[in-house]
């Protein structure tokens, strides 16, 4: 069971934490925008009917500590209910996102990159990873390190690995001038704390990703951050660049939380750029894997990859953006050289000082528990609470 020291921030309650939590029962059931305070979790929906609503105000950290709200339950309650089986009719938390549009960047630190060229090369088999990994090793050696994308020099070396035949579209987007900006998952696609997440029942090659995700407002503003888990199926997008989709958008393939901490004085983008994701995946076969991602060995600064989702395209409703990872497991599992693929019923915990933890189980897309409210069920509901304006 995951603590309530875990899922906290090491400052515990200092930041200005928002939340969404499920209500399953009584004339205001449906979702609930929260703040969670040390006094427990308060129901703020009634001024902030969605957190887009909040995310735009002027002082959206400021405004959440001014909210009063009701009181629903203890932080501890509604997390010991959240790890719960999802057809418990239990107050629960969710993903603390809801209209945003999810979006994702990929390819953004340099040994990451060099999976996905991996996976690319090896046509998505994990047995031949072991092989390709020493020849990119052996043509690219540190040429990578501190590289700018897009810089002279990054296109100097893509010169010469075109000339080598080494060239893809991972090199491609991890030092040219463009991220790669995709969709990870539909509006209200998100999974939150405790739930199942999911890889592919057709899948024999995948592994969590822990990433930072941004808060982006309707007006392109950054005002806090978010954990997430961005699964990856690496044998399905390593057949083809093509397939990236059908790899990273599927039921509960997308899981962010425990809650977005807004900027305040206690919290800044200056600790973002500086902040470390710790992973550790627990399997019900004893294994163990640890790993970490070090925002400061990001090649693009998120501001930059704001920037470039919003350079032609409108976001009224504002949008999360995966910021990509530096964690790419190598560490065999069941045989030697085949790295590392998720078990069912594998633990995963994203932990960051700042932000607390995330923390979900796997199991298969297929079986997770169906997503069935949507956007039109968010705007029902919130119509019959009186809660639309």
């Amino acid at each position: 069971m995951q603590t309530i020291e875990k899922f906290l921030p090491d400052d515990g309650f200092a930041g200005a934490l928002v939340g969404r939590v499920w209500n399953p029962s009584g004339p205001h059931a449906g979702p609930m925008v929260v703040a969670v305070r040390e006094a427990g979790v308060f129901d703020i929906t009634d001024q902030f009917p969605t957190v887009a609503d909040l995310l735009d105000h002027a002082t959206p950290a400021a405004a959440l500590r001014a909210a009063g709200g009701t009181r629903l339950a203890s932080v501890a309650d509604l997390l010991a209910n959240s790890h719960q089986p999802a057809d418990t009719p239990v107050m629960r938390f969710l993903a603390p996102v809801d209209v945003q549009v999810i979006k994702a960047c990929g390819v953004t630190f340099a040994d990451s990159m060099l999976e996905r060229v991996i996976e690319e090369r090896a046509k998505g088999d994990a047995a031949g990873a072991a092989r390709v990994r020493a020849e990119i090793a052996g043509v690219l050696g540190d040429n990578l390190e501190g590289l700018k994308p897009g810089s002279d020099a990054a296109m100097a070396l893509k010169a010469v690995l075109q000339a080598q035949g080494w060239w893809s579209p991972y090199l491609e987007v991890g030092i040219g001038p463009d991220a790669e900006v995709f969709t990870k998952a539909p509006v209200l696609g998100a999974v939150g704390p405790g739930a199942m997440v999911g890889i592919r029942s057709d899948s024999s090659w995948n592994n969590p990703e822990p990433e930072v995700v941004l808060a982006v407002n309707a007006h392109g503003t950054l005002v806090g951050v978010s954990l997430g888990n961005d699964v990856n199926l690496r044998d399905i997008e390593g057949r083809s660049a093509l397939l990236l989709g059908k790899a990273k958008d599927n039921n509960a393939s997308c899981a962010i939380g425990p809650f977005i901490r807004l900027f305040d004085d206690t919290f800044s983008l200056d600790e973002v750029r500086q902040m470390e994701l710790e992973l550790e995946v627990d399997g019900t076969d004893g294994y163990n894997l640890q790993g970490v991602n070090q925002m400061a060995r990001i090649s693009r600064d998120p501001l930059d990859l704001i920037a470039q989702t919003i350079k032609a395209h409108q976001y009224p409703d504002g949008f999360m953006l995966f910021t990509g990872t530096l964690f790419a497991p190598t560490k065999d599992r069941d045989a030697v050289g085949t790295g590392f693929t998720h078990h069912l019923g594998d633990v995963v915990r994203i932990r960051s000082r700042w932000l607390g933890e995330l923390c979900n189980t796997v199991t298969h897309a297929e079986t997770a528990p169906p997503w069935a409210f949507g956007v039109r069920s968010l705007m029902r509901n919130l119509a019959a609470r009186g809660l639309l304006k």
